[in-house]
């Protein structure tokens, strides 16, 4: 790990819009800190593209993201994309309540906003591995895909590794579309999948944008990964029958149907993969480089967010693949 120069102090400070509205407070707080130890470009984005441009012409300043997961995400996600991730130092000021910053803090980032204003200007720059997807995504914590298994009140074993809490940004709505609700007699029912009609938004188009309010709200029953699941929480639709792969080892096929599938970063720069199957006591688990999924249109939620559906996906592990800046003693 190494320290930033503080003769170096030149920030991007990119406020998510939601923070602001949420919680202009804590937003003022941490960027007084930043202000006060730093050079401070601060970049008020009302939409995704505005927060790419930034990003493009920051010059040498190092991006600094107050907000909640999904707006941490989506600034390493375009560093990836720009393919500029592995040499760009990312540091994070969480804002929002816990569920949706709860990627943050596995990470090791302060939840108060002096203290991780603070990690910004003091802290050490770490190295983390990431996993990389076929499509241009990456995902910093885990992801899994659920099965037919996963019904209201039945339990979500979650993927080891960076994990915590439910939901996006913390309020109550059930669905990845709002109101709307999964008719849990159609998820995953027979041997292969649900349609994806029978998702709100169900085609993976059409969804509120990501710095929506209204469309985060609707989000924020999905679980972070990890513990079990609430009661009557309605359940995903989900694949029962997938190929599965792992550095081109057959790990699973379609004729062996499965109720869960998890994927995390593991020690040595691999991935771990836990294959939960109808008939085995326990998971089948593997580590590899890459893991490819195929089969039905299926859908998986990764650190927080659902995304497809999809018929075929493949993963890669990058060891080292971001830096992000934490305190010293983390």
């Amino acid at each position: 790990m190494s320290a930033p120069d503080p003769g170096e102090q030149a920030l991007l400070v990119v406020i998510d819009p939601v923070a602001r509205r949420v919680d202009g407070e804590s937003v003022r707080i941490a960027r007084d800190v930043l202000r006060g130890g730093a050079a401070t470009k601060i970049c008020l984005p009302e939409g995704p593209e505005e927060v790419e441009r930034a990003l493009a012409r920051r010059g040498r300043r190092r991006p600094v993201v107050i907000g909640d997961d999904r707006a941490l995400l989506h600034v390493v996600t375009v560093l990836h994309r720009r393919r500029e991730l592995a040499d760009v130092p990312v540091s994070a000021v969480p804002v929002g309540p816990l569920p949706a910053v709860s990627l943050a803090r596995t990470l090791g980032v302060p939840l108060g906003p002096v203290a991780a204003a603070r990690a910004v200007l003091d802290g050490m720059e770490r190295p983390l591995d990431l996993l990389v997807d076929d499509s241009g995504g990456v995902v910093l914590g885990g992801l899994w895909i659920p099965g037919a298994g996963d019904g209201p009140g039945g339990g979500t074993d979650a993927p080891a590794g960076p994990a915590g809490a439910a939901g996006p940004n913390g309020s109550a709505e059930a669905s990845e579309g709002g109101a709307g609700a999964v008719d849990p007699a159609g998820a995953g029912s027979g041997p292969g999948c649900a349609t994806a009609e029978g998702v709100p938004g169900g085609s993976g188009e059409g969804h509120q944008p990501w710095w929506s309010p209204a469309a985060r709200t609707a989000r924020s029953a999905l679980t972070l990964l990890t513990g079990p699941a609430a009661a009557g929480r309605v359940p995903l639709p989900g694949c029962t029958r997938l190929r599965i792969e792992a550095d081109g080892e057959l790990v699973t096929d379609l004729d062996r149907p499965v109720t869960r599938v998890s994927l995390t970063t593991a020690d040595g720069g691999l991935a771990e993969l836990a294959v939960h199957t109808h008939e085995a006591g326990h998971p089948l688990r593997s580590r590899a480089r890459r893991v490819t999924v195929s089969g039905p249109a299926f859908r998986y939620r990764a650190d927080n967010v659902l995304s497809g559906p999809v018929r075929r996906r493949t993963w890669t592990a990058a060891p080292g693949g971001w830096r992000l800046t934490l305190p010293r003693d983390a």
